[in-house]
């Protein structure tokens, strides 16, 4: 019996046309500025944000898009969601995490309980949650595709930031396994193996910037930092990389590095 993987047909070129993506953290400028390069790449953007308003209003430019609200910490909520979109789009083929937030400072013990709790409920939970729910989706796609984005802080974290640098770094371990369930169930499926079709990874930033940071600091060394129409880019581009080559990468984005 042949167990290698059957290799992919190079005739029709990867592309985000055509793909349904949900953009969790939609109204954020990350997030919008994803939005937008999803949507001109001629992908169906579902915009996902806990408040209605704000996500008509950011995102009020996009001619097609599917602005959804949901509390991505209630597991119950974000299956209601899935089940939705799978019954509207036939599921999704795209999922991009930039639900978070930071708090810290203080040295180690100078992080509350309220810290943790909130950097958990917005950088694991939510992730937790929309995994869970449409991870079979992503893995039926014909490009699956997951991305979350963490920080460099997981590589040297400190004392006063220890909060924020767990929590990225479950999630970057989350997204691991992710992936050892797409390539399980693909091309390292013990039986009747197939060519790579769903990935997920880790793009890495120190923080991200936007125009609205540079205005009002306009003397600021932004230098290190990743613009959110980069990482629009980036996530673009996903969608164009061969899965098997793409799955389970940590991908830095960090001007320079």
């Amino acid at each position: 019996m042949n167990t290698e993987p059957a290799a992919r047909s190079s005739a029709t070129p990867l592309s985000v046309r055509g793909r349904t993506v949900l953009v969790a953290g939609a109204a954020s400028p990350s997030g919008t500025a994803v939005c937008r390069a999803l949507e001109a790449a001629g992908a169906k953007v579902v915009a996902v944000g806990r408040d209605a308003a704000r996500l008509d209003n950011t995102l009020a430019d996009l001619h097609d898009a599917d602005l959804r609200t949901c509390d991505l910490s209630n597991p119950g909520d974000v299956d209601a969601l899935s089940r939705d979109l799978q019954e509207t789009y036939g599921g999704i083929d795209g999922l991009i995490h930039l639900v978070g937030g930071w708090r810290g400072g203080g040295g180690l013990t100078g992080q509350t309980d309220d810290d943790w709790d909130f950097l958990e409920t917005n950088i694991l939970r939510t992730l937790r949650n929309v995994s869970r729910s449409f991870y079979d989706q992503l893995a039926a796609s014909d490009d699956g595709r997951l991305a979350i984005v963490s920080s460099t802080a997981v590589d040297s974290p400190t004392a006063g930031g220890a909060g924020y640098a767990a929590a990225k770094a479950a999630a970057e371990a989350w997204v691991q396994a992710i992936a050892q369930g797409f390539r399980r169930a693909q091309s390292g499926a013990k039986d009747n193996p197939e060519a790579q079709r769903s990935a997920a990874v880790v793009l890495v930033v120190k923080a991200l910037v936007d125009d609205s940071m540079r205005q009002a600091e306009p003397e600021r060394n932004f230098g290190t930092y990743t613009d959110v129409q980069d990482l629009a880019g980036a996530v673009v581009g996903l969608f164009s990389e061969d899965a098997a080559q793409l799955n389970g990468k940590r991908i830095s984005l960090v001007p320079g590095a």
